[in-house]
């Protein structure tokens, strides 16, 4: 079986964080080291709406997604995470990273990562340190966090709310989807409007 990157998605989820990175995982592309199929993972299989109104029809469930099968679990912001339990993507959560497979956090979901305990002794990010604070009582990781638009460390990403181009930097290079090289051009575009002489 191929491994597949997947995407949590949810009612709310805020389906533009994620955007640039599983276009990058899943688009053809002679820049390309490796490509992956993106597959929607729902806490259900009910069709979901996000906060940009496209209605989405999960593609497995959360009780479906293994580790083995899966080359990172990307997990987007949304309202949700400052105000509903965090339910069964905790064990999913630990069962990848003690499997060794990445798990990708940016802007909410970065509290689900605090609560399950995933950022301890990690360098980290998220929205701000006294984000953490206020909605994880329990955060006490204040000197591994770093106030960087997205961070990776230990097959953990985690990216604050305006981190989606880097963000989805760290996941290509954590993946190897490019070479460092093509990296470095892939970035220069989306982040400063920098087009190379031979294109792209």
């Amino acid at each position: 079986m191929d491994k597949k990157a997947h995407l949590l998605v949810f009612d709310g989820f805020a389906d533009w964080e994620p955007a640039l990175a599983i276009c990058e995982l899943n688009q053809e592309s002679s820049y390309k080291q490796l490509r992956y199929d993106v597959v929607t993972v729902g806490f259900t299989a009910e069709p979901v709406v996000s906060m940009g109104g496209l209605k989405i029809l999960p593609g497995i469930t959360l009780a479906d997604l293994r580790p083995e099968n899966s080359v990172i679990l990307i997990v987007p912001g949304g309202n949700r995470w400052e105000s509903q339990p965090d339910g069964p993507i905790t064990d999913v959560l630990h069962s990848f990273h003690k499997n060794g497979v990445p798990i990708a956090a940016i802007c909410g979901a970065t509290l689900a990562f605090a609560r399950a305990g995933l950022l301890r002794g990690i360098r980290h990010t998220s929205n701000m340190q006294g984000y953490l604070q206020y909605y994880v009582p329990e955060y006490s990781e204040q000197a591994h966090y770093a106030d960087q638009p997205a961070v990776s460390d230990g097959n953990i990403i985690t990216a604050s709310g305006v981190g989606q181009t880097e963000f989805a930097y760290e996941i290509a290079k954590l993946l190897g989807v490019y070479n460092d090289q093509n990296l470095a051009i892939w970035f220069d575009l989306y982040k400063h409007g920098k087009m190379p002489a031979g294109g792209f």
